[in-house]
């Protein structure tokens, strides 16, 4: 098996748009300063309004630090926007007919390519891979991505180019390790020491060894990061720029207008700008916008447990139920009370549209059997009808003493702060009061585990950001609402459930959609996932956004897909 079945693809795809980037670049005067032209071209100017801060993707949550880790590391295959796996150190993609998977399911072989060195001349081989998995599977290192690796039963290397990959079980997705955004490999020869509680401190977090065309030799977390050619890299003849400038800080919109208006940069990731303000600055004629709907979704995650108790040395500690967004009529009454279409037409325009799943795409894993509604009336009753009513005339709701109170916090971003202000004039209407918190994103999704503002702490009742299911097969995604994944302090924070939500039901929907190879039933069974977080109110989606970036006329050949990074084919891109 190269890729998932076509009628999976076809589904998929007609849900998504993409878009190549096609450009050149040209000079109204010929006769213009030559050196000038090729300063231009060889180098590539990056702005990453939201900045870096580690340049390993399995220690950070942030896309910002994966974003400008991949333009060094790389996986052993990544998805294409056409859902075909494309081979990066791998030498061939493993299917059934050469071998490389399974017919049980229960395993997969790689072979790995020989031509590979990393940026410091060692070579690449099956070790890295294996170093990658053990790295990310401790529990004392606390990778965050250390869920999608739990399939693993071990890894066997067959010789120094090949490896054998045996699940725990039947897995029908075997291309969810080492592969995409979450399968960077990392150098085993500068990592072994820092394997354990130690891990942050490698240098190698900072100034990345990768296998890519480019390496980093300068980086400033939380402003810039620089890269120059490696000299070891497999295919020179590729390259094109003898520095990328990756500038991190500011806000979206200055971004958006040094690429389409002043031309003082060459790309613009994560364009969260309102609509009409991305249209005005378009007509600065330098650049343009490029949206193209993926996976993910901006939603509100509601905190089950409450923040304002501590136990064993944590808020927000899954033992403690929250004093009443614990309750399901009372979250049913918070997604009545969230206006998207509003959010979704005056805020997106056409980068965004509100939705009422967690699963966005592909598309055959959308749920039917969910809806939205925005009615005040409604959510008024929910709440008299289980006794939370205004019992001091101040305006509040209150019961046994309690006041509706919440803190709603999320990144600083005016698409953001405007989204808040929406939802927090209606929640006041149904009588809760609501303090909104802005925290740099640098901090919001940094995961540090001495900061009391990560989303996994999630010090809040309310938080909002953008997530999604990172390939084509949603079933690592899903898991984040296992009990397992409940973030602690015990575990370095490390989980993606975000909520504190804990349902054995839940977990055994997950359990059987991981083994099942038969597709229609592991469809029904994500689907009922999905039915489960929406319908519950563990989760309130709000609008499937599209990724935008800006990009200047000059830059061409800029492949995006949904199931990576935007830079992951860097390579190829030219003035």
């Amino acid at each position: 098996m190269i890729k998932p079945p076509k009628r999976f693809l076809s589904l998929l795809f007609s849900a998504l748009s993409f878009g190549l980037l096609l450009g050149s670049c040209n000079s109204s005067n010929p006769n213009s300063g030559s050196q000038e032209n090729k300063v231009d071209r060889d180098v590539l100017k990056l702005l990453y309004w939201q900045a870096p801060t580690i340049l390993n993707p399995h220690l950070s949550n942030g896309f910002k630090d994966a974003e400008a880790s991949r333009i060094t590391l790389e996986p052993l295959a990544s998805f294409d926007e056409k859902g075909k796996l494309i081979p990066f150190l791998a030498a061939e993609i493993p299917t059934v007919e050469n071998g490389g998977i399974a017919k049980d399911g229960k395993s997969v072989t790689w072979k790995l390519r020989k031509d590979i060195k990393w940026s410091d001349g060692k070579p690449f081989t099956a070790k890295d891979v294996i170093f990658t998995y053990e790295f990310v599977t401790n529990p004392k290192v606390a990778a965050m991505t250390a869920g999608t690796y739990e399939i693993i039963k071990n890894i066997q290397a067959i010789d120094d180019y090949t490896i054998k990959i045996t699940f725990q079980d039947i897995n029908p997705a075997w291309y969810l390790v080492f592969v995409g955004r979450e399968g960077a490999i990392l150098p085993q020869h500068l990592l072994a020491k820092y394997n354990g509680e130690n891990s942050r401190e490698a240098p190698t977090n900072k100034i990345p060894v990768g296998t890519g065309a480019y390496k980093v030799v300068q980086f400033k977390p939380g402003d810039i990061v620089v890269y120059q050619p490696s000299e070891y890299y497999r295919d020179p003849q590729l390259i094109n720029f003898k520095r990328i400038e990756l500038k991190g800080g500011g806000d979206a919109t200055s971004a958006a207008r040094a690429v389409m208006q002043t031309g003082d940069a060459d790309y613009a990731y994560n364009l969260q700008v309102e609509a009409p303000i991305l249209q005005q600055l378009e007509t600065g004629g330098k650049g343009k916008t490029v949206a193209q709907f993926s996976a993910l979704s901006e939603q509100l995650f509601i905190n089950l447990s409450d923040p304002n108790k501590t136990t064993d040395g944590e808020r927000s500690n899954f033992k403690n139920s929250h004093p009443f967004l614990s309750e399901k009529k009372v979250r049913q009454a918070l997604s009545l009370a969230v206006d998207r279409d509003t959010i979704a037409k005056q805020l997106y325009g056409s980068t965004g549209k509100a939705t009422s799943n967690i699963v966005v795409a592909p598309s055959e894993y959308n749920s039917n059997n969910t809806s939205y509604e925005y009615n005040l009336e409604k959510a008024t009753k929910l709440l008299d009808e289980i006794g939370w009513q205004d019992s001091n005339n101040n305006g509040i709701r209150d019961k046994n003493g309690v006041e509706m109170k919440i803190v709603f916090q999320t990144s600083v971003n005016p698409l953001r702060q405007k989204t808040q202000e929406i939802i927090k004039q209606s929640l006041q209407q149904i009588g809760i009061e609501v303090e909104l918190k802005t925290i740099d994103p640098s901090i919001f999704f940094s995961s540090d585990v001495a900061n009391n503002d990560t989303i996994e702490k999630f010090y809040a009742d309310l938080q909002m950001f953008t997530t999604g299911n990172l390939n084509p097969d949603p079933s690592a995604y899903l898991k984040n609402y296992i009990c397992q994944e409940i973030p602690q302090k015990k575990t370095n924070w490390a989980g993606n459930n975000y909520p504190r939500y804990c349902n054995l039901e839940y977990d055994k929907l997950w359990q059987q959609a991981n083994r099942e190879l038969n597709p229609a039933k592991r469809q029904k069974l994500f689907i009922q996932m999905n039915d489960l977080l929406v319908n519950n109110a563990i989760v309130i989606p709000l609008i499937h956004r599209a990724d935008v970036v800006g990009v200047s006329n000059n830059l061409k050949n800029v492949p995006l897909t949904p199931w990576d990074l935007k830079t992951w084919q860097i390579v190829q891109w030219k003035k």
